[in-house]
């Protein structure tokens, strides 16, 4: 029996949310596990993204119609292999008014893929308002938060902040110091490499913080990974 196809949307309304890192932990997840990934990036201005894996994802406008149907026909091949979307904040509302423009959400269910928000958050409400138009407008809709503590704090009232958000799954990305988040910056650096115990780029000091801090987000990955896989089977069986 074949799995399906996940489809990754890591995304925000808003900039400086973590968007990117949390694409970049998702993909270096799938390649510590050594399965292929194909990733795609949407900030034709500044694709950081894409730098981080440049063999592996494609820059789409957005914008352009050729640009929507690069990215919507590859993210429809059920080939089993993880496609990742990183939704910059200036392609937010075009990505999602055009899934709802052709019908997107509803073709994937019947070529094998299965579409997942990862819904960044932040302080504000009209990000929560975001993610609740998107579960709203689309209740089947597989869909988690991650909030990122480093990119985008939410102070003494993250757990009130985080109630405005649906009810629908949680990733926690733990903030980093600054000496050690910097070193996040270099697009040499690959985490999956630094996980597997690759020729270190890096001091002793940095190598064994970020392993320590990468591996409760892979863990988180894999569970959620796993609770999925949970539900297929249960809803082929």
């Amino acid at each position: 029996m074949t799995r399906r196809t996940l489809a990754f949307f890591v995304c925000s309304p808003h900039s400086r949310t973590g968007v990117t890192t949390a694409a970049r932990l998702l993909t270096d997840y799938y390649l510590w596990r050594n399965v292929g990934v194909e990733g795609f990036d949407t900030d034709v201005r500044e694709p950081v993204y894409a730098l981080f894996f440049p063999e592996r994802t494609r820059v789409a406008d957005l914008s352009d119609v050729k640009g929507q149907i690069s990215l919507f026909d590859r993210l429809l091949v059920a080939d089993e292999r993880p496609k990742i979307v990183d939704v910059c904040h200036r392609s937010y509302e075009r990505l999602f008014t055009t899934i709802a423009e052709i019908g997107f959400l509803e073709e994937t269910r019947r070529q094998g893929v299965e579409p997942v928000v990862l819904f960044q958050t932040d302080a504000t409400q009209s990000a929560a308002n975001g993610a609740l138009v998107l579960k709203t407008t689309w209740p089947d809709l597989t869909m988690s938060v991650i909030h990122n503590r480093g990119a985008s704090p939410l102070g003494q009232d993250s757990l009130a902040v985080l109630a405005r958000y649906p009810p629908s799954g949680k990733f926690v990305i733990p903030r980093l110091e600054a000496p050690v988040a910097r070193a996040l910056d270099d697009v040499g650096l690959s985490l999956s490499a630094l996980m597997s115990d690759a020729p270190p780029a890096n001091s002793f000091a940095v190598r064994n913080t970020l392993k320590s801090w990468l591996l409760p987000i892979f863990t988180q990955f894999q569970s959620f990974e796993l609770r999925l896989e949970l539900q297929s089977g249960k809803c082929l069986g």
